[in-house]
């Protein structure tokens, strides 16, 4: 049986986006993972995972990213669709705006990105998300809520500090759409499980310096919490549209990855 997982981000913790039958705390390798609540959502098996906990305990840097994604493929999972909060530095994409990001740059620097620290092992990024869930989220997203973002690339950054005006400078001269701070590594790892992954972003801030004097964690939830029904509603959609076999080569990544 092939699930389907939804990591919930900032201000996503309900489990009850779907019809909850099961929940559990996996340890793994790495240590325990974020609870997970099987159930069905659209008659398909569904995941959903908190990425930061039920009651928003763990910051960006902190979660664990490697038992997260370790315990959705022990649970069966062979795609996920990400949700996350990120910053507008391209001023097309207001507060409020959908994107489905196509490519990324990695600035995070503490975490653990990799599954393979005593094998080299190096999957291909040319495609750093899964296409056919990409093209799953942008239809449903012009159903759902009309406007999305259909290509951007997202700057993962460590936080849990918000970035400076002068890093969304750099971020904008290196041609970066949206900053957020837990896109990475999880997409990486993802891949690196073969797992085909994808995120969908909710655009709840113009980054530092661009259109505001200050950024706060207040008026990013007021977004998310504005958002939340169209995003479930946009998932639902999703997974509906994901088809059941894989075509995409996200099924083969180790194929040649290994030295």
């Amino acid at each position: 049986m092939q699930r389907i997982a939804i990591i919930g981000g900032t201000g996503i913790y309900d489990p009850k986006v779907f019809r909850e039958r099961e929940r559990k705390v996996i340890e793994t390798p790495y240590g325990e993972a974020s609870p997970a609540f099987i159930g069905e959502l659209a008659g398909r098996s569904v995941v959903f995972m908190p990425r930061h906990g039920i009651k928003h305990e763990l910051p960006p840097h902190r979660v664990n990213y490697r038992a997260n994604i370790y315990a959705l493929k022990q649970l069966g999972v062979s795609r996920i669709i990400a949700t996350n909060s990120v910053g507008g530095i391209n001023q097309s994409f207001a507060p409020g705006d959908v994107v489905v990001p196509h490519d990324f740059i990695d600035f995070t620097r503490s975490r653990s990105a990799t599954f393979y620290d005593t094998e080299a092992v190096h999957v291909d990024m040319t495609q750093p998300y899964c296409p056919e869930i990409r093209s799953a989220l942008i239809k449903a997203a012009r159903t759902t809520v009309g406007k999305v973002g259909e290509r951007a690339v997202y700057a993962a950054t460590e936080g849990p500090r918000f970035e400076t005006p002068a890093e969304i400078h750099m971020l904008s001269m290196l041609g970066c759409d949206v900053v957020g701070m837990t896109g990475l590594p999880e997409a990486v790892l993802a891949r690196e499980m073969e797992i085909c992954y994808a995120s969908v972003c909710t655009v709840t801030n113009y980054a530092a310096g661009i259109k505001q004097e200050k950024l706060t964690a207040t008026e990013v939830i007021e977004v998310v919490k504005q958002n939340e029904e169209k995003l479930k509603k946009l998932i639902l959609e999703a997974v509906k549209l994901i088809p059941e076999e894989r075509r995409c080569g996200c099924a083969h990544a180790l194929d040649e990855a290994r030295v």
